[in-house]
């Protein structure tokens, strides 16, 4: 994914991008499990903390450190497929809008390289791994029909067939496209950056920038992703019907709900995913180049 003077082969892409993901889902997760019930709808007449880190405390006390990690297990699978498909995408893509004398990409065309991934990835992986994690969360604190991950596929694809998993599809493709332009965008803009200023890109340098672009990423995106967790909870809804329903609760405030916890985890993921990605592709190139 990282911009370098030869391109960086596929299946490295792949195997680099997905255990990248993998890793970096595991160690962030009680951050996404916290802003997701924090942006998720509060039941009629019970209180719920606005504050994500009151929101896990909560949580481990009268639910258990296990509950934590409710739907973290889809979410894995979906990172590592996600990810992966990410960094293929991206190193794929990105050539098209390479400069065919010199391979650099402008600031611009790192970030439309991005957006095009998003798409991709999306489509492909994101969206039903979201559904899926999402409405777990969700089910979790209210009805509590769902046993497992399988099981919550089984009673959605027999309450609303293959489209129930991709209810929130266009929240989610917005906020893909807008967070992976970001995310691999502004990483690619300061590695392209340092490099041109002969800057050693350590495995303290891949996680700032990492970081760096977690945090631009979050502040960018954030309306979509509190668009997209309402569209996925268990019962489902339009985009509009989301909009609507967060306008109707906090105003436009409300979108940028959850932002305090998914900062706190991109910040990291983000330095984590690229430092991993990064150390494994070096590892991994000799071998398929």
């Amino acid at each position: 994914m990282p911009a370098q003077n030869a391109p960086t082969p596929s299946s490295v892409s792949l195997i680099a991008g997905g255990v990248a993901g993998g890793v970096e889902a595991i160690a962030t997760y009680p951050f996404e499990f916290a802003k997701t019930r924090v942006q998720l709808r509060n039941q009629s007449g019970v209180a719920s903390s606005k504050n994500p880190f009151l929101v896990v405390g909560q949580v481990a006390r009268t639910e258990g450190y296990r509950a934590l990690y409710k739907g973290c297990s889809t979410l894995v699978v979906g990172s590592i497929a996600k990810d992966g498909v990410r960094f293929l995408a991206f190193d794929t893509i990105k050539r098209s809008f390479a400069d065919p004398e010199t391979g650099a990409l402008s600031p611009i065309n790192n970030l439309l390289a991005g957006m095009c991934t998003g798409i991709v990835a999306s489509t492909f992986a994101v969206t039903p791994t979201e559904r899926i994690k999402t409405a777990l969360i969700d089910d979790a604190r209210t009805a509590k029909r769902f046993q497992s991950s399988l099981h919550a596929v089984r009673l959605i694809y027999q309450e609303y067939g293959f489209i129930g998993m991709y209810h929130g599809y266009a929240g989610t493709t917005l906020k893909q496209a807008g967070t992976t332009a970001f995310r691999m965008g502004t990483y690619n803009i300061l590695k392209d950056f340092e490099k041109s200023r002969y800057i050693d890109q350590s495995t303290t340098t891949n996680f700032v920038n990492g970081a760096v672009a977690g945090t631009v990423t979050t502040y960018a995106t954030q309306p979509f992703d509190t668009i997209k967790t309402r569209s996925q909870s268990a019962k489902g809804a339009s985009a509009v019907d989301a909009i609507r329903s967060i306008i109707a609760d906090e105003g436009v405030r409300g979108f940028w709900r959850g932002t305090t916890m998914r900062l706190g985890r991109t910040i990291f993921s983000g330095g984590i995913l690229f430092t991993v990605y990064e150390q494994l592709a070096t590892i991994l190139n000799p071998f398929f180049s």
